[in-house]
């Protein structure tokens, strides 16, 4: 089973993925865990990092952007394997995208997200 931690401060967001992946998460194939902040997140990853295989965080969050978040992750969950990280924005741009790459994002992808291409790469991963 893929543990997968969301991160995203919009609140529709939990019940967006609990409903696309549902027959996933009924197979048992993967776990979503949702942390709506980067500051939440972190707290969670201290006491689960070694569970989360991928971490899929939106960029733009008050508080700690996404960025920020990525930079923590790489920076103090270094234990093998370290998790894959996903980052989503509304934002395509060539500048946040190669910011992203520079700090250790694994992908990137566009809102709104295109389920199909996700659940893809996840295949790929798992």
């Amino acid at each position: 089973m893929m543990k997968i931690l969301v991160v995203d401060d919009e609140i529709d967001v939990k019940d967006l993925f609990l409903q696309r992946f549902r027959r996933e998460i009924r197979n048992a194939e993967f776990q979503l865990d949702f942390a709506n902040s980067g500051e939440e997140a972190l707290t969670y990853l201290a006491g689960h990092s070694s569970e989360v295989v991928l971490i899929l965080s939106d960029i733009n969050m008050p508080g700690m952007s996404g960025f920020e978040l990525l930079r923590h992750i790489r920076e103090d969950f270094k234990s093998p394997p370290p998790p894959v990280v996903m980052m989503i924005t509304a934002y395509g741009d060539p500048e946040s995208q190669q910011q992203a790459v520079n700090l250790g994002a694994n992908d990137f992808l566009t809102k709104p997200l295109d389920f199909a291409v996700l659940k893809q790469k996840l295949q790929d991963l798992a």
